[in-house]
């Protein structure tokens, strides 16, 4: 945070002046506006493990259609805007490296059909699952398999002007997907469970192995993949995509008033049902919903599906009660993998 310096005699001049107690009048203080400052950008981002291409929505568009790029990979998971470089970052489970594609608002301008390659890391995980950005750093999950000797971890990145730098990496003891940061707090999904794991000060950690801060069980939640959380709202959003194979089993979790619900939950307890929201059921068209996003104004639920009818992009209206409901809207995107939503 930047400090700001005033002159000494602007400081005197004020303090004089708000010492002057009997000189003030009283008066009724100007009423808050509360109304939400309108966007001047809403867009939404998806990556695909298929199509060799990612997605853009200009949702402040009279009539929001999605518009197709090609990238330089075939399979990836994970996507992040940059508004500021006008830069897409996504992590390439093709080529093993976190990738940077610059001029995205050039490429809109003249009708493109592939983005700008920039640069990119070295190759130095497999097996990506998701992204995290705070700031100028990048956060990369690599989820175990037999290629990488069954090692789950977290690759962190300092990203520059033209290149990603390698900075430290975190081994843990659970299987990665999903990932937020909120600052220097991590929230990481443990796959194959219903298990949600916090690391606070993450970025404090030199390289090595680490352990979590916090884990807790999600009561109902047979296997959590995607993970977004609004400190705006206190909200957290979690998907199941209960049995892999299965199409129609999946679900949305929506947890109110997170932060009070976390700290009142001891170390390897539960989140009860109660404290939950649940969308489940084949209204839903929730299957295998592996990324979500949420837009803490309208309150809107993005989500990644990637099994149902071969990768959909839904939108739900956020729920107050437990149900069957179906998504507000719906459009095919194959191999549908993370979903990221601009709003500033």
């Amino acid at each position: 945070m930047r400090k700001l310096f005033l002159p000494l005699a602007f400081l005197a001049i004020s303090f004089a002046s708000c010492n002057d107690d009997d000189s003030m009048v009283a008066t009724d203080p100007e009423p808050i506006d509360t109304t939400p400052t309108p966007a001047v950008e809403l867009k939404l981002f998806t990556s695909s493990n298929t199509s060799g291409s990612i997605s853009f929505t200009d949702l402040l568009s009279p009539s929001p259609s999605p518009k197709s790029f090609a990238v330089a990979s075939t399979d990836s998971d994970g996507i992040f805007y940059d508004p500021f470089k006008d830069q897409v970052i996504q992590a390439s489970r093709t080529n093993n490296r976190v990738e940077a594609y610059s001029g995205f608002r050039n490429s809109i301008i003249a009708s493109a059909t592939s983005l700008n390659f920039a640069f990119s890391s070295t190759s130095d995980f497999t097996n990506a699952r998701e992204i995290a950005v705070s700031g100028d750093k990048v956060v990369v999950t690599q989820d175990q398999n037999a290629g990488n000797s069954n090692t789950s971890k977290f690759y962190v990145y300092q990203r520059n002007n033209d290149g990603f730098s390698l900075l430290n990496t975190y081994t843990v003891d659970i299987k990665l997907w999903g990932i937020h940061l909120e600052g220097n707090t991590m929230y990481a999904i443990a796959d194959n469970t219903s298990d949600l794991v916090v690391y606070n000060n993450f970025f404090a950690n030199a390289t090595g192995t680490i352990t979590a801060s916090k884990r807790v069980t999600i009561e109902g939640l047979v296997r959590t993949h995607g993970i977004t959380y609004s400190n705006q709202d206190n909200v957290m959003v979690l998907s199941d995509v209960g049995l892999a194979s299965s199409a129609t089993d999946g679900g949305l979790i929506i947890i109110n008033n997170f932060s009070s619900v976390l700290n009142a939950t001891a170390n390897m307890g539960t989140i009860a049902m109660n404290n939950q929201i649940r969308i489940y059921g084949p209204n839903s068209l929730l299957g295998n919903p592996v990324d979500v996003a949420y837009d803490f104004v309208t309150n809107d639920i993005y989500v990644a599906e990637r099994l149902n009818g071969g990768g959909q992009v839904l939108k739900f209206s956020f729920p107050t009660t437990n149900g069957d409901f179906a998504p507000q809207t719906a459009r095919t995107e194959a191999g549908v993998t993370a979903v990221y939503l601009l709003r500033r």
